[in-house]
């Protein structure tokens, strides 16, 4: 319902045709029997031309089968598999497959994986005024200098987790695709942010040195 709400066409694909029941009679979206990896199926949910597919069925393999066969038969480049054995989950992540876990925390990460250009609060002080955002790294930023999303007393990148594994020495960090950024910020800056985010920042005097 998130992402219908917030403007985005939504289709379901489920074996099971009593699982529709469970949703809300707001749902306008499709509603297709079949399964997650058959290609007749996808492309009847309109895989051909999505924007982002997430596989959240009961079984492992099923899951990452299906964002698979979207990303490499489909081109879909946002997607995200529900994945039960943590062990496997670790693996996924490192090949750049992002990877969600129990019903509360994968149904708010789903929704962020979707819709990366969202800016999620992770964290509000008392005074409201400093919050802690996620953001997964913009396309266009790879390849860039981290520390360039700063702005000195607004904005503060604290932490960036890649490939499953969460780094602190960031400043001077190289951006690459997946990664995942953590950034303090005053309420005030995040319209900077996202402006920084959508149109880049301007060229850093002096030299930088990369990792």
């Amino acid at each position: 319902m998130a992402l219908q709400t917030d403007g985005h066409s939504v289709a379901i694909v489920d074996k099971n045709p009593r699982a529709f029941r469970r949703l809300s009679g707001a749902f306008l979206g499709q509603q297709l029997v079949g399964s997650g990896f058959d290609r007749d199926d996808l492309e009847a949910a309109g895989a051909v031309g999505a924007d982002a597919l997430a596989a959240v069925t009961s079984g492992d393999n099923t899951n990452i089968l299906t964002v698979r066969i979207a990303r490499e038969n489909y081109g879909i480049a946002r997607v995200v598999a529900r994945i039960y054995d943590p062990r496997r989950a670790e693996i996924y992540q490192r090949l750049g497959i992002p990877t969600v876990a129990t019903v509360t925390w994968t149904i708010d990460k789903v929704h962020r994986s979707l819709v990366p250009d969202q800016l999620s609060a992770e964290w509000v002080d008392t005074t409201a005024k400093l919050v802690l955002v996620e953001r997964l790294l913009p396309e266009g930023w790879a390849g860039r200098v981290l520390g360039d999303v700063e702005e000195a007393g607004r904005l503060k990148l604290v932490a960036v987790v890649r490939a499953g594994t969460p780094r602190l020495d960031v400043r001077e960090l190289v951006g690459q695709e997946g990664d995942l950024l953590h950034i303090a910020a005053t309420t005030d800056a995040l319209d900077l942010l996202k402006e920084r985010f959508a149109s880049g920042v301007p060229a850093v005097v002096g030299p930088r040195v990369s990792k």
